[in-house]
C-alpha cells in the first residue's frame, strides 16, 4: 500500500488478520510451537497471527537466526500476517532476506555445527509513503522532495521483491467530509465471503489459491481465449517475468472464486493485472 500519512495503511493491515478464516488445529499447533521456540507470547488458539516488527529489525530479528537459531518475525507470523510499515525504512540485507521465503513458505538457518529450517507461509503487507516528506500528490499539501529523492525513496525497495507482491494499492488521502458519511461495510459479511471463497479453494484442489504451482495453475486456473490473450498482452506490456504471470493468475483465480465462477474470465484477469502496476 501507497499512501500519504494518516491514509489508513496501519488501520487496514491491523484488520486483515480478523478477515481470515480461523486457523485448523493443525496450523494453529504450528504457529503455538513456533511462539514457544522463540520464547514469544502465545497467540489466542485458532486466531491467524499479526506480526508488525519494527523497520529497525535485523535481518536476523525478521528471518531468524542467533547461535542457537530460533524462529525470527516471519515463522511468527507463519499462517498469519507480516506487516512491514515504512518499508523503505528497512535496511536493504533485511528486506533482501524476505524473497526466499515468500516463494518457498520456510527459512533455512545454516550454522557451522546444525542447520534449522523454520516454516514461514505468511501473508506480506507492506505500506510506504509515496516520497520521503509523505506529500507527493497530495491536493493539499506541497511535497518538498526533489525528484532525486523521491527516486532515491523508491529504489530502496529491489524489483525482484516488489515483483514478489501480488497487490499494489495506491491510497488517496483521507477525504475528511467521506468521514462524516455512512459507515462503509462491517468485517463479518467480508469475513464471510472469505470463509465461502477458501473453502471453495480447498474442496477444488485442497490448498489455498496461493500455493498453487506449475502444472496445478494450469488446471486449476483454465483461461477463456479473451483472458488468456489479455493476460500475455499485459505481461509484454508490462515487461512481467513468468513469476510475475503465475502470481497474477493466483490472483486471478482468487477473483473468480470471490465471484463463485468456474472459469476465469478477461475481467478476473484485468483486475488481477490491474493490481500488478506498481502504484495501482
Amino acid at each position: 500500500m501507497v499512501g500519504p500519512p494518516g491514509a489508513g495503511k496501519s488501520m487496514l493491515a491491523a484488520r486483515l488478520p480478523g478477515l481470515l478464516p480461523p486457523l485448523a488445529r493443525t496450523q494453529a499447533l504450528e504457529v503455538a510451537a513456533l511462539a514457544a521456540l522463540a520464547g514469544a507470547p502465545p497467540v489466542r488458539i485458532g486466531t491467524p497471527p499479526f506480526r508488525s516488527p519494527h523497520h529497525s529489525a535485523s535481518a536476523i530479528a525478521l528471518v531468524g537466526g542467533g547461535g542457537r537459531p530460533r524462529p525470527g518475525e516471519i515463522s511468527l507470523a507463519h499462517h498469519g500476517v507480516l506487516f512491514l510499515d515504512e518499508l523503505p525504512e528497512f535496511s536493504r540485507r533485511t528486506l533482501e532476506a524476505l524473497r526466499e521465503p515468500l516463494e518457498t513458505g520456510r527459512v533455512v538457518i545454516a550454522r557451522a555445527l546444525q542447520t534449522a529450517q523454520f516454516p514461514a507461509r505468511f501473508q506480506l503487507v507492506a505500506a510506504m509513503n509515496p516520497c520521503p516528506c509523505g506529500w507527493r500528490g497530495h491536493p493539499r499539501r506541497a511535497c518538498q522532495c526533489t525528484p532525486d529523492q523521491v527516486a532515491r525513496y523508491a529504489g530502496k525497495v529491489s524489483g525482484p521483491l516488489l515483483d514478489r507482491i501480488d497487490l499494489h494499492v495506491a491510497l488517496p488521502p483521507t477525504d475528511l467530509e467521506s468521514l462524516q458519511g455512512p459507515p462503509g461495510e462491517a468485517s463479518e459479511p467480508v469475513r464471510e465471503r472469505v470463509a465461502r471463497c477458501r473453502e471453495r479453494q480447498l474442496a477444488r484442489q485442497g490448498k489455498p489459491n496461493a500455493a498453487l504451482a506449475g502444472a496445478e495453475l494450469e488446471r486449476h486456473c483454465p483461461l477463456q481465449p479473451p483472458a488468456r490473450d489479455l493476460l500475455l498482452q499485459a505481461m509484454r506490456r508490462l515487461a512481467g517475468s513468468g513469476r510475475a504471470m503465475h502470481r497474477a493468475l493466483r490472483v486471478a483465480r482468487t477473483i473468480a472464486d470471490l465471484e463463485q465462477a468456474d472459469g476465469l474470465e478477461a475481467h478476473h484477469v484485468a483486475q488481477a493485472v490491474q493490481y500488478r502496476r506498481p502504484g495501482a
